[in-house]
């Protein structure tokens, strides 16, 4: 015997709210307060309920289909967590919102990128675009996204792109100074870092969070030794000889990723070296790989899945006419530094 599909009256039950607030909530409407948004949406999510979004369309006229865009590189692995968090935080508020996410992955380094994320708009008759980096961060881009009266949300946008557009994020500067002062304050004065690829703002600002940690303390780039990867466990593994190779042959060593820093750690373990004792090593994201690695990776948690979740959230409040203010909004989420078993005092 088939079971019965849960209906908007038992996510109206069960969060003990009226049909209506239900109905508001799930199409980003305004004045739900915070508290009772969370009820519906905890609602929805242990009843498994599913709005129908083919029947939407019919009723409203609209496509109900939004795209995230990715940048892909032929020649590289994706970022399989980041991506893959940010696809599952997206596609759960859209089945509790009722749209559907069409995710396209894009090469950034051909002519026509912005061709192609363009015609997303009218191929695929898509309502709204999420862009994540770089693409968040290309101005020129989600200017012409709007000009075809298409609204844009921004992931971990940087440069001129952050407060200019919709967006959300965290603060990466902030995340890559609070993990270096944590090495600093295990005594660590020779660094390493491996950076992510070069004009990849948000990575980049991970960097600047570093430089200024050592800043502080009086030292700079003549203490520590910078390589570019591809965010890739594969350079991250390609990458460690330089690094352990150096003659400034570092203490510490801080990651851009998660994936990156496990590549090191795979890469110092074939050395024969003895982590943390010898080396110390930081990652970002906080990627399920941290903690399955041995030693469990010290890293930045940033809520990606969450990230993918406001960013439809805040899309979906843009296109109903939710209570957003007029000018562009930036949520910035929280981060924090996890310490595990990669990191010791000097």
């Amino acid at each position: 015997m088939t079971s019965k599909r849960p209906t908007i009256d038992d996510v109206a039950r069960l969060s003990g709210v009226a049909r209506v607030t239900v109905s508001r909530v799930l199409n980003g409407g305004p004045n739900v307060r915070d508290e009772v948004r969370a009820r519906v949406m905890q609602a929805v999510e242990t009843l498994d309920y599913k709005v129908n979004p083919q029947a939407r369309s019919l009723a409203g006229g609209a496509s109900r289909l939004l795209a995230f865009v990715f940048a892909s590189d032929p020649e590289n692995d994706p970022n399989s967590y980041y991506e893959s968090a940010l696809e599952l935080g997206a596609l759960r508020a859209c089945l509790a919102l009722g749209y559907q996410v069409l995710i396209q992955n894009v090469p950034d380094q051909t002519p026509d990128c912005h061709k192609r994320v363009l015609e997303l708009i009218t191929s695929q008759r898509c309502e709204g675009l999420i862009l994540s980096p770089p693409y968040s961060d290309d101005v020129a881009l989600i200017e012409a996204v709007l000009a075809q009266g298409c609204k844009v949300v921004t992931v971990s946008p940087g440069g001129p792109s952050k407060g200019r557009f919709d967006g959300v994020g965290v603060d990466d500067e902030a995340g890559g100074y609070d993990v270096t002062r944590e090495l600093l304050r295990l005594g660590h004065r020779r660094f390493g870092f491996l950076a992510g690829l070069e004009g990849h703002l948000s990575a980049d600002r991970r960097l600047k969070g570093f430089r200024r940690a050592l800043a502080e303390q009086g030292l700079d780039d003549k203490d520590c030794v910078v390589v570019r990867g591809d965010f890739t466990f594969r350079s991250g593994t390609h990458l460690a000889p330089r690094l352990l190779d150096h003659p400034l042959r570092p203490t510490a060593l801080v990651c851009a990723n998660d994936d990156m820093a496990a590549g090191v750690l795979s890469a110092a373990h074939a050395r024969g070296l003895s982590i943390p004792q010898d080396l110390s090593i930081t990652g970002f994201d906080d990627a399920p790989v941290a903690a399955i690695v041995w030693p469990p990776l010290t890293t930045v948690h940033q809520p990606v899945k969450v990230l993918g979740q406001r960013a439809v959230e805040m899309l979906v409040a843009r296109l109903t006419g939710a209570n957003l203010a007029p000018e562009p909004v930036f949520q910035q989420l929280e981060h924090a530094v996890v310490s595990r078993l990669t990191t010791t005092a000097i």
